[in-house]
């Protein structure tokens, strides 16, 4: 089982044991969320177990896309496409290290002009 909460604490959750390699997004909106790329690992939304003692305040970013993240602190926690059974959570928020590498980066067409991508991961450019 994987911990994880929102810097204040406030918002707290565990996930599965088994989770899949993280993704990089490069996209304009989630550099805009984060200050930087989103890394994300995507589990199934009912394996979201929710522990802390404040809700997830939830952004709609788009018509296919809310953003959930944490009322008092801003932590970015989620990024939940509306219309599917999964939820991406913010490898950043877990308590311990994701030991997988990055798998893949996506929306890398839009990535900032101030960085590089140095690994080896495949690169998809939406």
């Amino acid at each position: 089982m994987h911990s994880g909460s929102c810097l204040c604490g406030a918002v707290r959750f565990t996930l599965p044991s088994i989770l899949p390699a993280p993704e990089a997004c490069h996209c304009s909106m989630c550099r805009k969320t984060t200050g930087h790329f989103f890394v994300s690992v995507e589990v199934q939304k009912v394996d979201v177990q929710m522990t802390g003692v404040d809700p997830v305040t939830w952004y709609t970013s788009s018509e296919k896309v809310r953003r959930g993240f944490c009322g008092k602190c801003g932590s970015t926690l989620f990024f939940e496409p509306i219309f599917h059974t999964w939820t991406a959570v913010a490898a950043g928020c877990l308590d311990e290290p994701i030991a997988a590498p990055i798998s893949r980066h996506i929306f890398v067409a839009d990535k900032g002009a101030y960085y590089e991508i140095l690994d080896d991961a495949p690169q998809k450019l939406q």
